[in-house]
């Protein structure tokens, strides 16, 4: 069953997050992953939350995600990340 990555992330540093975005895809991909939605225009439609940069990643299992998410090759990308932004990350299993 597929699991999803949703992100809410504030950017702070863009040259920062900028060097996040281009080394990221790379990771997601090794795990099976693919970007289902990444920054794009948001159309809120009810409630008061209000992303900034929203971020969608699917991957084929909560296993695969869990795997990329604590890999070796993205923990140096979390610290980048973390440094040029900020956010809330949540994973669920798809229906």
């Amino acid at each position: 069953m597929a699991a999803y990555l949703i992100a809410d992330i504030e950017v702070t540093d863009s040259a920062v997050y900028d060097e996040y975005r281009r080394q990221v895809p790379a990771t997601v991909a090794k795990y099976g992953g693919r970007f289902a939605a990444r920054g794009g225009a948001l159309d809120i439609l009810e409630g008061d939350w209000t992303p900034k940069r929203l971020i969608v990643l699917e991957f084929p299992t909560m296993d695969a995600l869990r795997r990329w998410y604590h890999s070796e090759e993205y923990k140096p990308l979390i610290a980048l990340r973390q440094k040029g932004s900020s956010g809330r990350l949540v994973a669920v299993d798809g229906a």
